[in-house]
C-alpha cells in the first residue's frame, strides 16, 4: 500500500473541512430564505335548529342529523388541528319539539344546545332570526348560558350606535390574527312579533360590513377576516336573478363579496343549502346545509411577506356530511339525555282520537281534512268568520285511532302566531279590492 505523507493528509483534511463549512453555509442560507408558513383550520355549523340527537321527533324515527354526531366530526378534526376555530352561523335554539318543550314548558335548566356547544368549545355563534321566536327572555337566558360570544355587528340598541351583541372576536392561531365578524339577516321585523325584538333594530349588512371590516384591519391589525353570517346567496349566479320570496336585504353574501374589500372567507347560513365551496371576487364562501347534517371546513394557508406580514397564499373549503357511520358522541348524548326523556314523555301523551287516517300529502292542491281541522281551530280560537292557513309539512299525518301530541306537533315545524284581522268592508277606489 502506498503511504500518504502527513502534509498531504493535512491538505486533504483542510479541504474537506472547507467544503463542509461551505455546504453548511448553503444549508443555513437555504433555511433562512424559506418562507414562514402557517395553516389555519376553521370548522363551521349553521341552522342546527335544536337538533341534539339523530331523531325526527315528529315520526319518532332515526334521522341522520344532530350535534351529537357533529361532535364526533369536530373531535376527530381536533386530533390533527387542536387549535382549529369552531364557529356557528345561527338559528340554534328553535326547531325541534325538544327545544320547544325546553323554551315553553320547562325553561329552568340550561338550554340544551348551549350545553352541547359549550362542551365542544365553540368560539362564537352568530345570532339568527329564529333565536327570537320565543321572545327576549328566552333568548337572553340562552345567551347567558353560552361560554362563547353571540355575534351580530348589525344588531343595535334601537336609536343608538351601540351594538347590542359583540360585533366580532379576534383569535390568534399559530401567530396569525383572525377576525371573525358576525352579521344577522335584517329581515327579522318582517317575521317576528314586535315584543320579541323590542328595543332592537337591524341595519342593512353591506354598509355594516364596510364599516367593520376596516376596523378589523386597521385597528385590530388582523391578518384574516372571516364573516359568519346568518344570510345566504341572494341571487341565481347563472342569471343574476334575485331568489324569489326574499324580503329586502334578507341575504347579502354575494353583495358583500363584491362590494366589501378585505374579506377572505364567508361562512353562510339561513338558506338551508349545502355549499361546499364557492369563490366570488376572490372571497371563499361555504355553507354547512342545515340541522347539523354537515360541517363546513375551511383551510387557510399563509406565508409571511418580506415586511413580516401574513398573506393568504391559498384557501379551500368543503362540507363534511354526517353519515350513518358517524358515531354519536357519548359526552353530548349524556348532556341531552334528560331533555330527550321529558320531550318524549310529552310527545307521547294521548289527546284525542281520529276515526280516519289523515294526511297532508296533497294539502297544497286539494281539500285536506288536516288543513280543514287547522282552519276550524283557528276560527274558534280567533273568533273569526274566515280562516287562511298554509300547509308547511306535507309529511304530516294523523293516524286512525289514538292521537298524540306528537301527531299534532308535526303539523307545523315553526311556532307561528295566530293573528285575527277585522275587515271594515271599505272599498279601495283605485282597484275595487276590499281591504281591512
Amino acid at each position: 500500500m502506498k503511504k500518504t505523507s502527513s502534509t498531504a493528509f493535512l491538505r486533504i483534511t483542510l479541504a474537506g473541512w472547507v467544503i463542509g463549512l461551505a455546504f453548511a453555509a448553503v444549508v443555513f442560507r437555504s433555511d433562512a430564505a424559506a418562507p414562514v408558513r402557517a395553516q389555519v383550520v376553521i370548522l363551521g355549523t349553521t341552522d342546527m335548529h335544536g337538533r341534539v340527537f339523530p331523531i325526527d321527533y315528529y315520526t319518532n324515527k332515526y334521522d341522520n342529523v344532530g350535534i351529537a354526531k357533529v361532535a364526533t366530526l369536530v373531535k376527530e378534526a381536533r386530533k390533527n388541528d387542536p387549535d382549529l376555530l369552531l364557529v356557528d352561523s345561527g338559528d340554534t335554539i328553535q326547531g325541534t319539539p325538544l327545544e320547544y318543550f325546553h323554551n315553553k314548558k320547562n325553561n329552568t335548566p340550561p338550554d340544551p344546545m348551549m350545553l352541547a356547544m359549550n362542551a365542544l368549545h365553540y368560539d362564537s355563534m352568530t345570532v339568527g332570526n329564529h333565536e327570537y321566536n320565543f321572545g327576549l327572555k328566552v333568548l337572553n337566558k340562552a345567551r347567558s348560558e353560552a361560554k362563547f360570544p353571540w355575534l351580530s355587528a348589525n344588531s343595535y340598541d334601537k336609536g343608538t350606535d351601540r351594538p347590542h351583541y359583540t360585533p366580532y372576536i379576534i383569535k390568534e392561531v399559530q401567530g396569525v390574527r383572525i377576525g371573525v365578524l358576525g352579521l344577522t339577516t335584517p329581515g327579522i321585523p318582517n317575521w317576528e312579533n314586535v315584543p320579541h325584538y323590542e328595543g332592537l333594530e337591524f341595519k342593512e349588512t353591506v354598509s355594516e360590513a364596510k364599516k367593520w371590516v376596516p376596523i378589523l384591519h386597521e385597528k385590530e391589525k388582523v391578518d384574516v377576516v372571516v364573516i359568519t353570517m346568518h344570510m345566504g346567496i341572494e341571487e341565481d349566479l347563472r342569471t343574476g336573478t334575485p331568489n324569489p320570496a326574499q324580503v329586502p336585504n334578507e341575504n347579502a353574501a354575494i353583495a358583500i363579496s363584491r362590494q366589501v374589500p378585505g374579506v377572505d372567507v364567508i361562512l353562510m347560513g339561513h338558506t338551508h343549502r349545502d355549499v361546499p365551496s364557492l369563490v366570488v371576487n376572490g372571497v371563499l364562501l361555504t355553507q354547512a346545509n342545515r340541522w347539523a347534517s354537515h360541517v363546513a371546513r375551511v383551510d387557510l394557508y399563509l406565508e409571511k411577506d418580506q415586511a413580516g406580514r401574513w398573506q393568504v397564499a391559498a384557501k379551500s373549503s368543503r362540507t363534511i356530511p354526517v353519515t350513518e357511520k358517524t358515531a354519536i358522541d357519548p359526552e353530548i348524548a349524556e348532556l341531552g339525555k334528560p331533555y330527550d326523556k321529558e320531550t318524549q314523555d310529552w310527545l307521547g301523551r294521548a289527546i284525542g282520537e281520529s276515526s280516519e287516517d289523515l294526511t297532508a300529502r296533497d294539502g297544497r292542491f286539494h281539500d285536506s281534512a288536516i288543513i280543514d281541522l287547522i282552519q276550524r281551530v283557528q276560527m274558534e280560537a280567533g273568533h273569526a268568520d274566515v280562516s287562511m292557513a298554509a300547509c308547511f309539512n306535507l309529511s304530516a299525518r294523523i293516524p286512525k285511532g289514538q292521537v298524540t301530541v306528537r301527531d299534532i306537533a308535526g303539523l307545523y315545524e315553526y311556532e307561528n302566531t295566530l293573528v285575527t284581522i277585522e275587515l271594515t268592508g271599505t272599498c279601495c277606489a283605485c282597484s275595487g279590492v276590499l281591504f281591512g
